[in-house]
Formats: C-alpha cells, sequence, structure tokens
C-alpha cells in the first residue's frame, strides 16, 4: 500500500512537472500543486482512455493509463485550470 502511494506521488509529479513544460505561461502553483496536478490528471487520462477505447466495464472506469494518458489528462486539466482562473484586467 505504500509503494503505491508513493508511485502515485511520483507519477504525479513527472506528469504535472511536464504537463507544466508543455504548455506555456505561468503557473502560481508549488510542487505540492503539481503533484495533485499530476494525479488528477492521471485519473482523467485513465477515464478518457476508457471512454476511448471501451475497456471491459469488470474493470472500472478509472484505469491506469501509463505515463502518456497521465500527461495529457494533466495538460486538459491544467488549461481547464488555467481558464477557470483567468482574470481579465479591464482598463
Amino acid at each position: 500500500m505504500v509503494w503505491t502511494i508513493i508511485f502515485w506521488l511520483l507519477l504525479g509529479l513527472v506528469a504535472g512537472a511536464i504537463a507544466r513544460f508543455l504548455v506555456p505561461g505561468r503557473d502560481p502553483m508549488g510542487w505540492v500543486g503539481t503533484i495533485v496536478l499530476g494525479i488528477v490528471g492521471s485519473f482523467l487520462g485513465g477515464f478518457l482512455g476508457y471512454l476511448i477505447f471501451g475497456k471491459d466495464l469488470n474493470e472500472g472506469a478509472l484505469q491506469p493509463s501509463g505515463i502518456v494518458g497521465s500527461i495529457i489528462g494533466a495538460i486538459i486539466v491544467l488549461l481547464v485550470y488555467r481558464a477557470a482562473t483567468h482574470r481579465r484586467v479591464l482598463r
């Protein structure tokens, strides 16, 4: 169980860091935010992989999607986060 948690934290850190590197612009989040971004992106990537490729329903909707699916999911989550927190300055 401990190794599973450590794996998810490391996968979240890597996926979140790569997503933040690939999407240009500043993100005011630290390493904990990057880990959360990667973990949420991993779940989203697994869910999208389930929807697109139609896995067996007995396996569940949230499958480990691998690092590529995690990065794609983290990029989507980062773009949604930016759109939700974007503030326009009116002059």
